[in-house]
């Protein structure tokens, strides 16, 4: 090899090297980079390890006791060894049951019928109920297939039954709200949710440091402007842009899928402004906080990712461990999926949905306080 050649090659190493030197010295100034790259990998490791539960057990089920008798307590005892269910309401009428169902405060109810034990030894095979929010399919299919052979063996340690060499009670599962367990039911109304949080947090995490970036900050201060007349500014228009989205996503998935909305239209509305104006506040506060705009992006879907793995939206939130739980109530996601899936498929009011939508009231306030406390240190 020529002088020239090596000389070539060693100065084709160096800069390299110096390159590669100067790559990891703005690695480490950038923190917020930094911590990406630490913290995607561990909270995917948790969320997937310890939260995600594709067979949920332990699912809030409500009872009805028509009559207080031994064999009905014998099968409710055995329904709750299954470990799917849960029992954490005991109602006394129908309507309760209902609103129960219908306010999504439990995923099944059960019923036992007047006159069942009575039934049972004189050999009349008599049914009992389990009514399933099928909203969530994967929750609810998982569980009814649990019961299957429960008429074989819930009663198998009784005395004094009739041994007709056939099964003494029957169980008929009504799947409400979703009949067909259609998957489509599910995803569409879900789908409307997880698209806004991803675009609503997007556009509004990179509006301050996008002025910051192309040098018109200056100018937008130098306005006769508070900083929360400059944050509604940019909020409202995106809110718009929500709208344009929910709509379009919303007559897909009529049109194509045939999905039902049994609710009144306007509450779907503006509860959905809620939860745009919710996502629009988080995102500004991601701008005041990054330095530019990649770090804005990072931040929004370091947030992005667990609503989407603790909503409720890919696994049944119910399903999921307590800790979990109360992070994915910290999350607007949450309570948006809970509120247009009832308007949608199960006909709810505003009665019905007070708590969600009192949380999103609530986490939007906190996100717009955050994101003007922010903005006003960034003016300092």
């Amino acid at each position: 090899m020529s002088g020239t050649r090596r000389f070539r090659l060693a100065g084709f190493w160096g800069r390299s090297q110096a390159m590669l030197i100067k790559e990891f010295i703005q690695l480490r100034r950038d923190r917020v980079s930094f911590a990406m790259i630490i913290m995607v990998p561990l909270i995917q490791l948790l969320l997937f390890g310890y939260a995600i539960n594709t067979t949920p057990r332990y699912l809030p089920t409500a009872v009805l006791l028509q009559e207080q008798s031994d064999l009905g307590r014998t099968i409710l005892k055995a329904i709750q060894n299954t470990r799917y269910f849960s029992v954490t309401h005991v109602v006394r009428t129908e309507d309760e049951f209902d609103d129960l169902l219908k306010t999504g405060k439990v995923l099944f109810g059960i019923e036992i019928p007047v006159n069942f034990e009575r039934a049972i030894r004189r050999g009349e095979r008599p049914a009992m109920l389990v009514a399933a929010d099928a909203t969530d399919p994967m929750a609810a299919g998982t569980a009814l297939s649990a019961l299957n052979t429960l008429t074989q063996t819930a009663l198998q340690n009784e005395r004094g039954l009739p041994d007709a060499g056939t099964t003494l009670f029957e169980i008929r599962t009504h799947a409400r709200y979703n009949p067909a367990a259609s998957t489509s039911l599910n995803i569409v109304p879900g789908l409307i949710g997880t698209i806004l949080t991803m675009t609503m947090l997007i556009f509004t995490a990179l509006s301050v440091t996008r002025e910051i970036e192309r040098g018109t900050m200056e100018s937008l201060l130098a306005m006769p402007i508070t900083p929360v007349e400059i944050m509604f500014g940019k909020i409202i228009p995106y809110v718009f842009v929500g709208f344009i989205q929910a709509a379009l996503i919303l007559g897909i998935g009529i049109l194509l899928f045939g999905v039902p909305i049994f609710g009144s239209l306007s509450l779907l509305a503006l509860l959905s402004t809620l939860f745009i104006t919710a996502n629009l506040a988080i995102g500004y506060t991601f701008s005041t906080i990054a330095q530019n705009q990649l770090q804005a992006m990072q931040m929004s879907l370091m947030f992005f990712l667990p609503n989407i793995l603790l909503s409720g939206f890919m696994f049944p939130f119910a399903g999921m461990p307590v800790w979990a739980q109360w992070i994915g109530e910290a999350l607007p996601l949450t309570h948006y999926l809970r509120i247009v899936r009832s308007i949608m498929l199960k006909g709810a009011t505003i009665n019905d949905l007070h708590y969600d939508t009192a949380m999103l009231f609530a986490l939007m306030l906190v996100a717009m306080a955050i994101a003007v406390t922010r903005f006003r240190r960034t003016l300092d």
